[in-house]
């Protein structure tokens, strides 16, 4: 079974396929004090290639486990193919052992498929101050989304076009605001 989103419910704990290790969503209140250390040192690691937000805001950890010296973090990244996956890894393991963990395991899941449904509100707010229109909340019905233009995160404007549909980042795109003449970025809804 997958994982859910943790901005869904935040009193459950999940159970990761076959490997029968029990999850534990921030916040849930099952959640051991070894869990609640784990969340407290990871919830701020920034995002590789957008930096003004986290792992966690974006909604890419998607569950801990451990104990007073293992943890296991799940992840999944906004694409198979994230370029940025390794470094996240990389960040996770060197926080936890830096904090005294000695065994740490990050699993990567891509069931269910990362979403932007799964990003945050706060982290909306800091997309947009940054620059990068944030993607609205689609619940799966990608048709109307995608033919509609965003807005200038700039001045607000509808008056904005597409230049790009390729970002910096396969989960970017360019846009052009005719108002106040600025390019920005947008995040695509997946």
């Amino acid at each position: 079974m997958g994982l859910p989103s943790r901005y869904a419910d935040h009193a459950r704990l999940v159970l990761y396929g076959t490997l029968g290790i029990i999850f534990s969503v921030k916040g849930s209140e099952s959640s051991t004090q070894a869990e609640e250390k784990i969340w407290s040192i990871i919830k701020d690691i920034p995002d590789p290639e957008i930096p003004v937000v986290t792992l966690d805001e974006l909604g890419i950890i998607r569950g801990v486990a451990g104990s007073e010296t293992t943890a296991s973090i799940t992840i999944t990244p906004t694409f198979s193919g994230c370029p940025a996956l390794d470094l996240m890894k990389d960040e996770i393991v060197v926080r936890l052992k830096s904090a005294g963990f000695e065994s740490v395991d990050v699993l990567v899941v891509y069931s269910p498929p990362w979403t932007t449904d799964w990003i945050a509100p706060v982290a909306h707010e800091k997309l947009k101050k940054f620059g990068i229109y944030p993607p609205p909340r689609h619940e799966g019905q990608f048709e109307i989304i995608l033919q509609e233009m965003v807005p200038c995160p700039f001045c607000d404007s509808s008056r904005t076009e597409v230049r790009n549909h390729f970002g910096p980042t396969p989960c970017r795109a360019l846009g052009y605001c005719f108002s106040c003449q600025q390019p920005f970025e947008w995040f695509k809804p997946i």
